[in-house]
């Protein structure tokens, strides 16, 4: 058996989340079904992470065991299989020991807002108009560097170990009529970035301080910190491993 990671993207909208679940459509499930297909035997993938529904990505790794040799047809013939609305984009050797979750030293995640009306753009950025204070937005966000534990953005019914994230960069930018919001840490838990966007939007209309953002963080209740903004406007757009962990690509 031979280990390989595959790097493929997806429109979130066309599917119930990366991890397989019952009678529901998953990134996890097509791609099992369709490696399996063509080389012939039972394919497991396990992903650098899971992403919820409705939830987009630009780049995601997952990891598969397989006896067959991969020629460099192959992502040309996975992608006749899979539906539009996914895609394998390469294929590399990996060593037998590599593990796309627990390899991976960052996460890189964008949440895209739109200021004007756009259906181009209906399914991939959050449609919202009001004025927000950019300034106050970033400077709440500088706050998130410094801290670890983020259990006031985790969904509240969830199983982890520990709530502990380390968060590298977090920052708002302007994209022409879009703002964009970009956070990479080591991870995530599961809705914090969308809850975490979602607080600091209402700092930025005004509703709240860099001194509330504190003390929900310190509170360590998802009740204290803002909703959750729509999944749609989510983008995994990195992982990153370290250096060398890919060998050569074969497809």
């Amino acid at each position: 058996m031979s280990r390989y990671a595959l790097q493929f993207a997806y429109d979130g909208g066309s599917f119930h989340g990366y991890q397989i679940q019952p009678n529901a459509p998953s990134v996890q499930a097509e791609l099992e079904e369709k490696l399996s297909l063509l080389l012939g035997e039972t394919v497991a993938i396990t992903g650098s992470g899971r992403t919820d529904t409705g939830v987009h990505a630009a780049h995601q790794i997952a990891h598969f065991d397989t006896s067959v040799s991969i020629d460099e047809n192959l992502i040309y013939r996975l992608n006749r299989m899979l539906s539009p609305a996914l895609t394998a984009q390469a294929i590399y050797t990996v060593a037998d020991d590599f593990h796309a979750r627990f390899d991976a030293t960052s996460r890189t995640y964008e949440y895209r807002i739109t200021r004007q009306k756009d259906p181009f753009l209906r399914d991939f950025a959050y449609w919202y108009e009001a004025d927000l204070d950019l300034s106050a937005m970033n400077e709440a966000a500088k706050l998130l560097l410094s801290h670890t534990d983020f259990q006031c953005f985790s969904k509240v019914k969830t199983e982890v170990n520990t709530f502990e994230c380390t968060i590298m960069r977090a920052f708002w930018e302007v994209d022409g009529d879009n703002l964009v919001f970009t956070i990479e840490g080591n991870r995530f838990l599961r809705g914090m970035v969308r809850a975490i966007v979602g607080t600091l939007m209402e700092i930025g209309m005004g509703k709240w301080t860099v001194a509330d953002l504190k003390r929900i963080l310190e509170s360590k209740s998802r009740q204290e910190a803002g909703r959750a903004v729509p999944a749609h406007g989510l983008h995994l757009v990195k992982v990153t491993y370290p250096e060398a962990s890919f060998g050569a690509r074969c497809s």
